[in-house]
């Protein structure tokens, strides 16, 4: 078994509570992701993904519910998702309108957000958050 080991960054909103963002690299950009340990799968922001995929197709038979939205979907497939040196090539996934995530972000001083790693990722590779260190284990079989 190998471990991956990936910085996280604690984000305070205004005392009321944490989020968690990890930095990913997609289409070879390094761009920030909200970790959220209740979604179900991961989504990326629809302008990242109509910007270099152009075959997005649109899924009206799943929803994307997050903590941020709810909204009819597009997929498409990421050539190579990475989270620190867990590469994810071919990463099959959903798109979703974050632009409005994405400016609360960066109304309280922190970076643009790209997308939302949710629990296909986490628990395929059983996945540890270590908030007193600040860090995220992957660990890969």
């Amino acid at each position: 078994m190998r471990t991956i080991t990936v910085p996280l960054i604690l984000v305070n909103l205004q005392d009321n509570g944490f989020h968690i963002l990890v930095e990913i690299v997609v289409f070879g950009e390094k761009l920030f992701a909200v970790l959220d340990t209740g979604a179900s799968r991961s989504v990326f922001h629809k302008a990242l993904l109509e910007k270099h995929i152009s075959d997005l197709q649109e899924n009206d038979e799943q929803q994307a519910a997050t903590i941020f939205s709810s909204a009819t979907t597009l997929v498409g497939t990421i050539p190579l998702l990475q989270i620190g040196k867990l590469k994810l090539p071919n990463y099959e996934t959903v798109a979703i309108d974050l632009q409005s995530v994405s400016d609360t972000y960066l109304q309280m001083g922190q970076p643009a957000i790209a997308g939302i790693i949710g629990g296909d990722i986490l628990m395929e590779y059983n996945c540890k958050i270590d908030y007193k260190k600040q860090l995220l284990r992957f660990y890969k079989y």
